[in-house]
């Protein structure tokens, strides 16, 4: 009985392990136990080995355990949704940037509430899914197509500006100073910079033709314009803009228009301004901060 016993332990130890070796791919769901032939064989050791190669291929594949986020890149009009993984760095997303627009990395500026340190995740700036990233860059070609020296800039703007119109001869303008310098015109003196008289400005037109005088009340912050009709007192405050030009042929005095309003044709403009005061006049309305 002790023989059958033992002979009865190695049979169950070969069971055992036979059904083990059988089952060594579960996915296959093959759970017979039946005897194969030769090819049966070497199809259930292929299978086998595309389970083994398929689980050593999920435990090295990272990517897919990475948190994405989903970011829109806007540059130069352009916009370019990519995804990327929440804890790539601000070199990372400057290196995918340079992919999408050719970029490089040293002429980016990338923003997201101000710039983005290079150092840094996307995680640790608190970058969340939907964000809008601005870069700001031009690309090396874009800068080789820029290569106009700036004295040449200039001098064409100059020379744009010098085809315009002088106002004075506009013909709005014209009607007032084809009448010529009024009676009581003040003296001007060119080249010289002078402060505001203590007396009104006066002996001047206004768009209409006719006598208009300035009257400067410092302490009550107030620019008085003054009319045979009516006097408007207008605070220094709520004038936007002054603006002059000479009158042509007769440089030692200034057309100048104070802006009342938040367009242009709220210019209220007096003609004959002596050129000694002009300056005094801006840096009294505006303040010498301003720089018109």
């Amino acid at each position: 009985m002790e023989a059958e016993t033992e002979v009865e332990k190695e049979n169950n130890s070969c069971i055992e392990s036979d059904e083990k070796e059988k089952s060594s791919c579960s996915e296959t769901g093959d759970s017979n136990t039946q005897p194969v032939e030769a090819g049966e064989a070497e199809h259930a050791a292929d299978v086998e080995d595309a389970c083994s190669q398929a689980s050593v291929s999920n435990g090295s594949d990272s990517t897919t355990d990475k948190e994405l986020v989903d970011l829109k890149i806007i540059w130069n009009k352009n916009k370019y949704d990519v995804k990327l993984p929440l804890d790539s760095t601000g070199t990372n997303l400057k290196e995918k940037i340079h992919a999408l627009t050719g970029l490089p990395p040293a002429m980016q500026k990338v923003m997201y509430k101000g710039l983005i340190p290079e150092d840094k995740t996307l995680r640790e700036i608190k970058v969340t899914s939907g964000a809008k990233i601005m870069v700001v860059g031009s690309t090396i070609n874009d800068v080789l197509a820029v290569n106009t020296p700036k004295e040449v800039i200039q001098q064409e703007v100059k020379a744009e500006e010098n085809k315009k119109e002088p106002v004075c001869r506009q013909k709005q303008h014209r009607k007032v100073l084809d009448k010529g310098k009024p009676d009581d015109v003040m003296p001007a003196i060119k080249g010289v910079q002078e402060r505001l008289p203590t007396v009104p400005l006066a002996g001047m037109y206004n768009k209409s033709g006719g006598k208009v005088r300035l009257t400067f009340k410092l302490e009550q912050d107030q620019l008085w314009i003054g009319t045979k009709e009516r006097t408007e007192k207008v605070p220094m405050g709520s004038i936007k803009n002054v603006i002059s030009e000479p009158i042509e042929g007769h440089e030692d005095y200034y057309m100048v228009a104070f802006q009342l309003g938040p367009t242009e044709a709220s210019y209220y403009w007096v003609y004959w301004v002596p050129t000694q005061y002009v300056d005094a006049i801006k840096d009294t309305i505006l303040g010498k901060w301003q720089y018109f």
